[in-house]
């Protein structure tokens, strides 16, 4: 009996890996994308909810702007290299909320929030676009569908063959509200594991290249983002460490370069404070 449960696990597994576009690296995904949107969605209206949306229309139309240019070359790519079931049912969303925190973050299905706290640290559109491919990054790479899965192995046990084959939903819920933190905000977010956020450093390279904004340009906003001046962020204090973050990016800059026609201007400050976009 023994033996048979752990050939049906083992297939189980099997069936349910996919690789990451760019990277090809293997992932568990034993969630379903359906299952995924529909849970992570209802947590992201509850933020929304709660979220100060930006008053400064100027700055929220940056992001809005970066964020839809760096998401169509995206999909484009994808589209054309066959991964388009990937992004299938997508609907990205990006918003500017108000808060001093120097962070952003991203719910599966593409969409993301930035935070007013981190626009000093932009400084220029290709900086904001640093952070803004990262998150897409997060959302192609489906890792937080990763993370529930690995959880899934972990506390399901031998309920994993069970569930797979039954929907997932209730240890797929379960799974989830036990491992994200509810913060104060209402958002259930977790944070991503250091293997995760090189890639997402990796993949959005590549990314904003991709959308016409110098890859070149993230060495130094992660720079300012290490200076000490933004210690409480949590895209610095959980995972990479900002010499070892920096050194990847450095490693990884000739194939972003390869994507990057130069196309957008990489010079327009982007201090959330009145400044103009030039094209």
């Amino acid at each position: 009996m023994k033996q048979i449960f752990i050939c049906l696990l083992i297939a189980v597994i099997l069936s349910s890996c996919g690789s990451v576009p760019l990277t090809g690296r293997k992932q568990l995904l034993l969630v379903s994308d359906s299952e995924m949107l529909s849970l992570s969605l209802t947590q992201y209206q509850t933020y929304m909810k709660s979220a100060k949306p930006s008053t400064d229309k100027t700055s929220a139309a940056m992001v809005t702007r970066v964020g839809q240019n760096i998401a169509n070359a995206v999909e484009k790519y994808l589209k054309e290299n066959g991964y388009e079931s990937e992004i299938a049912n997508f609907a990205w969303e990006f918003n500017l909320v108000k808060d001093n925190t120097a962070n952003a973050f991203c719910m599966p299905g593409g969409k993301i929030v930035v935070y007013e706290g981190i626009l000093p640290f932009t400084k220029t559109e290709a900086g904001l676009a640093t952070v803004v491919a990262h998150e897409v990054a997060h959302a192609v790479a489906k890792h937080s569908s990763e993370q529930v899965s690995q959880q899934m192995g972990i506390s399901a046990g031998s309920q994993v063959v069970g569930i797979a084959a039954s929907g997932q939903t209730e240890l797929a819920q379960a799974v989830i509200q036990s491992m994200y933190g509810l913060t104060s905000q209402g958002l259930l977010l977790l944070p991503y594991s250091r293997k995760m956020e090189y890639e997402a450093d990796h993949l959005g390279l590549i990314f904003m290249a991709m959308a016409g904004y110098n890859p070149e340009e993230s060495i130094t906003f992660w720079e300012r983002m290490s200076s000490g001046t933004s210690s409480g962020s949590d895209m610095l204090s959980t995972h990479p460490s900002d010499a070892k973050r920096i050194k990847q990016l450095k490693e990884r800059m000739p194939e972003a370069l390869k994507y990057y026609t130069g196309t957008k201007s990489t010079t327009t400050p982007a201090t959330g404070k009145g400044f103009k976009l030039v094209y």
